[in-house]
C-alpha cells in the first residue's frame, strides 16, 4: 500500500510538473466554455434591417422606433421604393426588410386591422426565424398596449417571406459551413502531418541534402493535397446540389475558383503548422483544436456572428471560414458575382499570402 501511495504521488508530481498536460487538463475545458457559453445563444442581437415605410405616418413611426429601441435590431438603411429590395439583400449586410402599407394608421384606426410585409434572407435561416419572430412579438406587444381595453384588440397581419430559400431548408445553412470545415480540416490536417511525418520518419534529412529548395519542398507537398481537396469540393457541391437540392444560382466557375482559394490558404495554413508541431500528435492537436472549433463557433457556420461579445466578434475576423462561407452562400444562393465578394476574396489572398511567406522563411530557418 504504501508503494502504491508513493507511486501515486509521483503521479500527481508528474502531472504537475508537464504545463501541456495542465494546460489539457484544465486550460482547454475552460476555454471550452467560455467560448460555448458566449457564443451559443437562441436569441438575436443587432440584426441590421431596412424598412420601406410607404405610409409614413405616427404609427409607422412608433412601429419603429420600438423595433429599434429594443435593442434586437439596427436600422441600415430607409428604401425608397420596392426595387431596392433585392439589391440590399444581396449585399449581404441587412437581413431582415419591414414593408408598410399605404396609410397604414389610418387603415389600422378604421378597420382596425393593417397589414405590413417582413421580407428575410433565409440564406441563414435560423437568423430569418427569429427576426421574424422578434418583429413579430414587438409589434404584437405595441398593439397591445395601444389599446389595453379593447374586447377585440386590432391587429396588424404580418406577411412573411423568406428571400433565397422560401422552403426553409437547413441544408442551405449546412453545405456552405460544412464545405468549408471539411476542406479547412483536410487541407490543414493532411498537410500539417505530411511534413511531420517526415521528421518522424527520419526521412526529412533526405530532403534537406536534395538539390530541391525549400519552395519546390513546400510545392511538391501541397500540390497534391490541393488536387486532391479540389475533387473532394466538386463532390461536395455535387452532392449539395443533387442529394439536398442546394442551388448554384451563381457562376459554377467562380465558386470552384473561391474554393480552389480557400484550399490553397489552407493548405498554406498546413504546412505552417508543421513548421511549429514537433511530432504528428501535435500537428494533429494544433489542427483539430486550432481550427476545428473556431471554424465551427466563430465562422457564422451555425451561431450568428452578431450575437457574440465584441471581443469574439474582432477574432472572428482572423478566421477563414468567415469569409469562404459567405463567399460560397453568396454564389450558390444569391446568385451574385465579384463584385459582391470582392472584399473577402481579398481577405482570402492576403491571409494566403502571409501564410506562404511565414512558411518559407520559417522552413528555410529550419534547413539550416
Amino acid at each position: 500500500m504504501k508503494q502504491l501511495k508513493s507511486f501515486i504521488k509521483k503521479e500527481f508530481f508528474h502531472i504537475f510538473r508537464d504545463p501541456r498536460t495542465m494546460l489539457i487538463l484544465f486550460g482547454i475545458p475552460v476555454a471550452q466554455l467560455l467560448v460555448f457559453g458566449t457564443v451559443i445563444k437562441s436569441e438575436i442581437k443587432d440584426v441590421h434591417i431596412a424598412i420601406y415605410d410607404q405610409s409614413k405616418d405616427e404609427t409607422t413611426l412608433e412601429i419603429t422606433n420600438k423595433l429599434l429601441s429594443s435593442g434586437y435590431f439596427i436600422l441600415d438603411k430607409n428604401l425608397d421604393n420596392l426595387d431596392d429590395i433585392d439589391a440590399i439583400f444581396r449585399k449581404g449586410k441587412v437581413r431582415e426588410v419591414i414593408v408598410f402599407e399605404n396609410n397604414f394608421g389610418q387603415t389600422l384606426g378604421k378597420e382596425g386591422i393593417a397589414k405590413m410585409q417582413l421580407i428575410a434572407d433565409a440564406s441563414d435561416p435560423n437568423i430569418a426565424k427569429l427576426a421574424i419572430s422578434y418583429t413579430t412579438a414587438i409589434v404584437n406587444d405595441y398593439i397591445r398596449k395601444l389599446y389595453p381595453e379593447m374586447q377585440l384588440p386590432m391587429q396588424i397581419t404580418p406577411e412573411v417571406r423568406m428571400y433565397f430559400n422560401e422552403e426553409m431548408k437547413s441544408a442551405y445553412m449546412f453545405v456552405p459551413g460544412v464545405m468549408a470545415l471539411i476542406l479547412m480540416l483536410i487541407s490543414a490536417m493532411m498537410t500539417s502531418i505530411s511534413i511531420t511525418r517526415e521528421k518522424e520518419l527520419g526521412t526529412m534529412e533526405i530532403l534537406l541534402v536534395s538539390p530541391l529548395r525549400p519552395v519546390q519542398i513546400i510545392v511538391g507537398k501541397v500540390l497534391p493535397y490541393l488536387l486532391l481537396s479540389i475533387a473532394n469540393a466538386f463532390i461536395i457541391v455535387l452532392i449539395g446540389h443533387f442529394v439536398f437540392g442546394v442551388p448554384v444560382n451563381g457562376s459554377f466557375i467562380l465558386l470552384m475558383l473561391e474554393t480552389i482559394l480557400f484550399i490553397l490558404m489552407a493548405l498554406c495554413l498546413g504546412i505552417l503548422i508543421s513548421t511549429a508541431a514537433k511530432n504528428q500528435m501535435a500537428a494533429m492537436f494544433i489542427s483539430m483544436i486550432g481550427l476545428m472549433l473556431p471554424t465551427i463557433l466563430l465562422s457564422g457556420f451555425i451561431f450568428p456572428i452578431e450575437n457574440m461579445p465584441v471581443v469574439l466578434q474582432y477574432f472572428s475576423h482572423i478566421m477563414p471560414a468567415r469569409y469562404f462561407i459567405t463567399i460560397v452562400r453568396t454564389i450558390m444562393l444569391k446568385g451574385t458575382g465579384i463584385l459582391f465578394i470582392w472584399k473577402e476574396t481579398a481577405v482570402l489572398i492576403a491571409m494566403t499570402l502571409f501564410f506562404i511567406a511565414v512558411s518559407v522563411k520559417k522552413f528555410k530557418i529550419r534547413l539550416e
